[in-house]
């Protein structure tokens, strides 16, 4: 006799419910991702976006593999956080060369009140495996829920006082040295963090998303010390640097 197996359409499940499809996709390469920032990102972040837009087609092909598919439940933790954090990075990449020349991503906020967008990080621009996305879909939405602050020193927002935008892709296999690195060199910039053990003057986005820092029992401050030849005192007295807004190019 045969067996008929009955699947419950979750709200999860229900796109691959509906298509008669399971979660089993691959994930995609980022080859393409990591050829174009390679060609038009220096080893200091700083970003072409001139040359950029004058490739538009190369990002575009880029864009549309990752458009086709979301991570699957078959994928691993470092494939999916990979996959969003480039996701994130090239989409806010192309946001910048759809309206270059432009000084800032905040000159990009709507200028008129439209409803559910308050922001140019809150604007549905692109679409992931059929569902329409914001950037801050992917930040706070997912990449953030996943429970790695690490997270925060690759996601950039195309300004001045972000952590810079790395010259090749993320990939799962080398993510965990790739993290690492990107927390050390965002902390040793002394324009973005200026660490010492009394009075640390540190980015905004360690005020912003204080808590994502407390993790496994760890204080912001020993967090922040794991990454740093110099060590903050656990009762410094920490302020904020002003964030530059300025396209980082």
């Amino acid at each position: 006799m045969k067996k008929i197996i009955f699947i419950l359409c979750t709200s999860v499940w229900m796109s691959a419910c509906t298509s008669g499809q399971t979660n089993t996709s691959v994930a995609p390469s980022h080859e393409k991702w990591s050829a174009l920032l390679q060609k038009y990102v220096s080893s200091t972040g700083k970003v072409n976006y001139k040359g950029i837009k004058a490739d538009k087609a190369k990002l575009d092909e880029y864009l549309a593999l990752l458009s086709k598919q979301k991570p699957g439940k078959n994928w691993t933790r470092n494939e999916t956080l990979a996959f969003w954090i480039n996701a994130y990075n090239a989409y806010t990449v192309k946001l910048i060369t759809d309206n270059y020349p432009v000084k800032s991503i905040k000159d990009l906020n709507p200028t008129i009140s439209v409803i559910f967008v308050s922001t140019v990080w809150d604007k549905k621009f692109f679409s992931i495996g059929g569902e329409k996305m914001s950037l801050n879909n992917i930040e706070h939405g997912i990449l953030r829920k996943m429970n790695e602050p690490r997270m925060h020193f690759t996601i950039v927002c195309a300004s001045v006082s972000c952590p810079k935008l790395l010259n090749t892709a993320y990939e799962a296999a080398t993510l965990e040295n790739q993290f690492n690195k990107a927390a050390k060199d965002f902390l040793a910039d002394n324009t973005k963090n200026q660490v010492n053990a009394g009075s640390p003057k540190l980015s905004k986005i360690f005020d912003w998303f204080g808590g994502d820092f407390k993790v496994n029992g760890q204080s912001k401050i020993e967090f922040i010390n794991r990454f740093t030849t110099v060590k903050i005192d656990k009762n410094a007295g920490i302020s904020y640097l002003d964030y530059n807004w300025n396209l980082n190019e």
